[in-house]
């Protein structure tokens, strides 16, 4: 098994325990299992277009809403799931310290959709809009309009 699919596996599994914990959530967790396995498809084609090392940025888009798993409240997840994160990855073994400090740093600053961050961070940031946007979200956010027709112009897209 390759570490992305490791990494969903052991996330799918932390998502199913989180089913039992009754707290009140901004998005069901079927949103967030359908998340987790459809965004870092993208990511993946994305990082090998830019050049990028696709298996990091597929799996920093996998884990990128774990603060949101974890707490079950959209505002500030991001920062939020920070440090349960980079626990979380920790204990996986899977990864370095190096490639937990970029995976979590990317999960830490997607949702800061108009500022530009390193090449994975833009990948998630990236790969979440178009995801969304692909499951029929509303994308109301001008700065994430603005980010979805960047991306679309850049692969040729109407």
């Amino acid at each position: 098994m390759n570490r992305l699919s490791k990494i969903q596996d052991l996330l799918l599994k932390y998502i199913y325990e989180q089913t039992e914990s009754g707290i009140e959530r901004s998005y069901p967790l079927s949103w967030e299992i359908v998340h987790i396995a459809s965004a870092p498809q993208f990511a993946q084609l994305l990082a090998e277009k830019r050049g990028s090392d696709p298996e990091l940025a597929a799996i920093a888009t996998a884990v990128h809403d774990f603060g949101r798993v974890v707490t079950g409240i959209q505002e500030n997840h991001a920062e939020a799931g920070y440090i349960p994160l980079k626990e979380w990855l920790h204990q996986t073994g899977i990864f370095n310290e190096k490639e937990i400090e970029i995976i979590a740093r990317a999960s830490k600053n997607h949702s800061s959709k108009e500022e530009v961050g390193t090449a994975v961070e833009e990948i998630v940031k990236d790969s979440d809009i178009v995801d969304c946007y692909l499951h029929g979200h509303p994308i109301t956010k001008e700065n994430h309009r603005r980010r979805l027709a960047k991306v679309k112009k850049e692969l040729h897209l109407p």
